[in-house]
């Protein structure tokens, strides 16, 4: 975000990253259907839909990927929404990031080298399912 932004719209922008980590799915689609970005993206370089992947909200994933958010965005670390989902083993939230064409080899570290650091059998299975 910029520093050239008043209180007033940090405060929103805020309210909108919380939206997201909280999984009120309804309230951030309606603010998107209204005109919010779907690619809004914090000072850490998180987009919504990172927040809402990291956060484990499939439902949330689902309707900003339905809204166009871009899952080929990374945060300032490399880190994809994919990697965020795999990383705290939301399955449906994986799903629904791989049917939109997420790439599990994509992001640094991707979301495969996240499943097999961290030993989880079950997305790394998930991510090579054809």
């Amino acid at each position: 975000m910029n520093d050239d932004l008043d209180a007033e719209t940090l405060a929103f922008a805020h309210r909108m990253f919380d939206l997201a980590r909280a999984g009120a799915t309804e309230d951030l689609a309606a603010q998107v259907d209204a005109g919010l970005p779907v690619n809004l993206t914090n000072d850490k370089g998180d987009t919504l839909l990172i927040l809402a992947a990291y956060h484990s909200h499939p439902d949330t994933v689902a309707a900003l990927l339905d809204r166009g958010a871009d899952h080929t965005r990374t945060n300032d670390r490399g880190q994809s929404a994919l990697a965020a989902a795999v990383f705290r083993s939301s399955a449906d939230a994986v799903r629904a990031l791989l049917a939109a064409g997420a790439d599990p080899a994509y992001g640094n570290p991707s979301a495969l080298e996240t499943a097999q650091f961290f030993d989880l059998p079950e997305m790394v299975r998930l991510l090579q399912a054809d």
